[in-house]
């Protein structure tokens, strides 16, 4: 599904035109589970399911193969994966998907399941290896791909990319194409409520992340910036109440409905500063995607803020912080300081208690600013930095 905008705004004269996409059909709330092969008539005859290991001990993926087979339709599972979604196991789940003669794909798990399903997705349209397509728009896509999400953080469920862990290399593949946008996203608050504590915290600011940036990127809209508000809104109020009661199934649900309005909005804007800063440091020193973009949000963001005061100032009343009475200057202070409380709420470490050796750290820096530059997401941001400003962000994590 897809919608443009032309915005107010002008840039030489020239109207400034966005695209939104979203997947051709969402299905959520509670028991959407149990009701998911119905949505998914005309997929083909044969689903490779990727779920990890986890989703198939606890019976979650049972609930899938019983509906499937009451409707005729074979499958095979690949689950051989625990949570890093990896050039090796892309391959292999591609070579399960051909030798049984699968002709669609389920991806139901945290994130690195719907990677992987959209990684052989793209093996089996476009041949040769992931990293060929890196930096071209993927096309020749020819599976019908349904996503299941079991954790509330990285709305890949919505979005139309895809980041594979390369076997000899220290930031992701990343792969991306209108193409890759799954052709129904089904969430079902009940696959999230046994996510583990630190899960929750990891997944839920990894949301909470992608929804920031999609109102602070350069590429943002109306309709971007609605679900982005509206996704931090919910977030602030839900994962405090999730993370401390996993079973609290309203913060569940609510938290489901936010991680997926921020993978759409996300998936529409593109990534900005707080991603591209944390991809080399998850690459390098193996910390997981959301704690890295939590250890560095603060830094990253009060960076930001001096180009854009008014959105920030937003953001802090979508939090309740400020009201309307407050001004821009007062209530971007107050949205930094949401961040540092939610991240203190969710326990999130520091670099140095992460494990991180600071030598090791700074050894790397100019790399890492140089990997972060590359993926485009400085360049996005509403207050763009060079590469020095990315060192100095790096450094200030120690400090």
């Amino acid at each position: 599904m897809k919608h443009t905008d032309v915005r107010d705004k002008r840039k030489n004269g020239v109207a400034l035109v966005k695209e939104f996409t979203t997947p051709s059909k969402i299905v959520t709330g509670r028991g959407a589970l149990t009701k998911a092969p119905g949505y998914m008539d005309g997929f083909g005859q044969k689903a490779l399911i990727i779920s990890d290991q986890i989703m198939v001990k606890m019976g979650k993926v049972r609930i899938i193969t019983d509906a499937l087979s009451k409707k005729g339709i074979g499958y095979t599972i690949f689950h051989d994966f625990l949570e890093d979604p990896t050039e090796a196991k892309a391959k292999a789940a591609y070579e399960v998907y051909k030798k049984e003669g699968c002709d669609f794909l389920i991806g139901i798990g945290t994130g690195a399941a719907l990677d992987l399903m959209k990684a052989v997705a793209v093996l089996d349209g476009c041949g040769g290896e992931l990293a060929d397509h890196v930096g071209e728009e993927i096309t020749g896509i020819r599976t019908k791909m349904a996503a299941i999400p079991t954790a509330s953080g990285t709305g890949a469920e919505a979005t139309a990319f895809t980041y594979i862990t390369a076997a000899d290399a220290t930031e992701p593949i990343f792969l991306r194409g209108q193409e890759l946008m799954p052709d129904v996203a089904i969430i079902d608050p009940e696959l999230t409520t046994t996510l583990p504590v630190k899960a929750t915290a990891v997944f839920g600011l990894n949301a909470l992340i992608l929804a920031i940036e999609a109102y602070i990127s350069k590429n943002s809209q109306p309709i971007t910036d609605t679900l982005a508000l509206s996704a931090i809104r919910r977030i602030f109020r839900y994962l405090p109440l999730a993370y401390h009661d996993g079973e609290n199934e309203v913060a569940r649900n609510q938290m489901s409905i936010a991680a997926l309005e921020a993978g759409v909005a996300y998936n529409s804007t593109g990534a900005a500063l707080i991603s591209a800063m944390s991809r080399p440091v998850t690459g390098i020193f193996h910390v997981p995607m959301g704690m890295a973009e939590a250890m560095l949000a603060h830094l990253c963001l009060e960076y930001v803020k001096d180009g854009a005061k008014d959105r920030f100032a937003e953001m802090a009343r979508a939090t309740g912080a400020a009201t309307e009475g407050d001004n821009d200057d007062g209530a971007a202070e107050l949205f930094l300081s949401q961040i540092k409380k939610i991240c203190r709420v969710c326990q999130i470490p520091t670099a140095a208690e992460s494990g991180i050796s600071k030598d090791d750290f700074f050894a790397k820096i100019d790399e890492m600013a140089e990997i972060a530059v590359k993926s485009g997401g400085p360049a996005n941001t509403i207050r763009e930095p060079d590469s020095e400003v990315l060192k100095n962000l790096y450094m200030k994590l120690y400090e």
